[in-house]
């Protein structure tokens, strides 16, 4: 079909031909077929849908616009785990490790915080040092030799999915479930994996408010992993709170340390083990879930899960004393609490909001190119649940520039809410699919 034929198929609600999807999408690729019929058919796509045949081949023809990774000279079952983003979310960092030092290869391709959400790849380079640059053949040669490599997305990966991805931010197709499912499982078949775990956020700090759209989205990368031949297993994961006590680069960089050293809070470390248990299993180096976390807390006890670490941090550049030694991390200038005003509970955390008071703080990025501070961030001393008293302090506030700081304090304020009584808590782990 030609490009017009094609887009007004979907528009009238036609399946798409496997071959015509391939075509179209190298077409634009190249160049030549042109924005404004690609934004008409992601249109198209976002009102029409694509069935399981349409959604993989999609998926295929952008895995395929660029390099696939070959890691068959790493041994083992090739495992990676993908999160579709939240604030305080820094599992990759202790997760990698974990999982690394149970035996399972990690291959780890990251992005970098935009929006409300944060980025793995800007909490790493907070280690002074760590490099995420990498060409690809030290990524193989470090998957390989140390059992994990987390670096950006290169430029010979997927390079349909990074040219669609930023036509969608300006054309209104952004959340459109199969757009985003192979936008995500493009990215990560092109790692070189055999399996993935998927973290799907639901809450008010998630891409996806509610279960029913995260079950959805978690089910269609599944679909897509089983047509592409690739075991895939989903967690429905809470964000209706940050993740953790900490949010910022640095500060998120030794909660999770602290986590491979069995001292962080309860639910990132309830929220890690379980996904990193899966790719256990996944991996082939437990026979069950309970298996899995045996073997993960042994890791932790006996050290070799922050040895693990300051092992990858070394292999990429970074100074591995900073592991031990938290002031060689950025450290914020000054600090100042936002405190509560009434006694009684925590009873609710507006978490985007949070997201964006980081972003405001300096943080996180309003725009691609915005430079972020590695040190700025909050500390939340006081969690959904948690009883206050007036004037007590509920979040720390760590910054450097002092001109946004009364701003973020309100935006902070603004996003808690306080009653008499504490509510009923929320399950970490909303469902497991597979």
């Amino acid at each position: 079909m030609r490009p017009y034929e094609l887009i007004k198929a979907k528009r009238d609600g036609k399946r798409l031909a496997p071959e015509d999807i391939r075509a179209f999408i190298e077409a634009y690729t190249s160049g030549v077929v042109p924005d404004y019929q690609m934004s008409a058919l992601c249109m198209a796509v976002f009102f029409r849908g694509l069935d399981s045949v349409e959604l993989g081949a999609w998926t295929r023809a952008m895995l395929e616009s660029g390099e696939v990774l070959d890691l068959s000279d790493t041994p083992g079952v090739k495992v990676d785990k993908h999160s579709t983003g939240g604030v305080g979310d820094k599992v990759s960092l202790s997760l990698a490790p974990l999982a690394a030092a149970c035996g399972v290869p990690v291959p780890m391709i990251s992005g970098r915080g935009l929006g409300h959400t944060g980025g793995t790849l800007d909490k790493l380079e907070s280690i002074p040092g760590f490099k995420v640059d990498l060409p690809v053949s030290e990524y193989r040669r470090l998957v390989r030799e140390v059992g994990c490599c987390l670096i950006g997305q290169t430029a010979s990966v997927a390079p349909a999915d990074k040219k669609l991805y930023a036509l969608r931010d300006v054309t209104a197709t952004v959340d459109c479930i199969p757009l985003i499912a192979s936008s995500i499982m493009s990215k990560k078949l092109a790692e070189g994996i055999d399996a993935l775990v998927l973290d799907v956020k639901v809450g008010s700090g998630a891409f996806m408010k509610k279960v029913e759209d995260a079950r959805t989205l978690a089910r269609t990368m599944i679909g897509i992993g089983a047509e592409m031949g690739r075991k895939v297993t989903a967690l429905l994961t809470d964000m209706d709170q940050p993740l953790g006590r900490a949010v910022g680069n640095a500060l998120e960089v030794v909660e999770a340390v602290e986590m491979l050293r069995g001292r962080a809070p309860a639910d990132y470390t309830e929220v890690t083990l379980a996904l990193t248990a899966e790719m256990l299993v996944l991996g082939g180096k437990a026979s069950s879930i309970a298996e899995a976390r045996q073997k993960l807390e042994a890791s932790v006890a006996d050290g070799s899960a922050v040895r693990k670490l300051k092992e990858i941090v070394q292999a990429q550049g970074g100074d591995p004393r900073a592991i031990d030694d938290y002031a060689l991390l950025p450290q914020a200038r000054s600090t100042v609490d936002v405190v509560a005003p009434q006694d009684g509970f925590v009873t609710g955390i507006e978490t985007e909001a949070v997201g964006l008071a980081a972003v405001a703080l300096g943080a996180g990025r309003q725009r691609v190119d915005s430079r972020i501070d590695p040190a700025v961030g909050f500390t939340l001393l006081r969690k959904v649940g948690e009883p206050v008293k007036a004037g007590e302090p509920v979040v720390r506030v760590h910054y450097n520039d002092p001109a946004p700081v009364e701003e973020v304090k309100a935006r902070l304020l603004a996003a808690y809410r306080f009653g008499s009584q504490a509510p009923a808590p929320r399950p970490l782990v909303v469902e497991r699919l597979e």
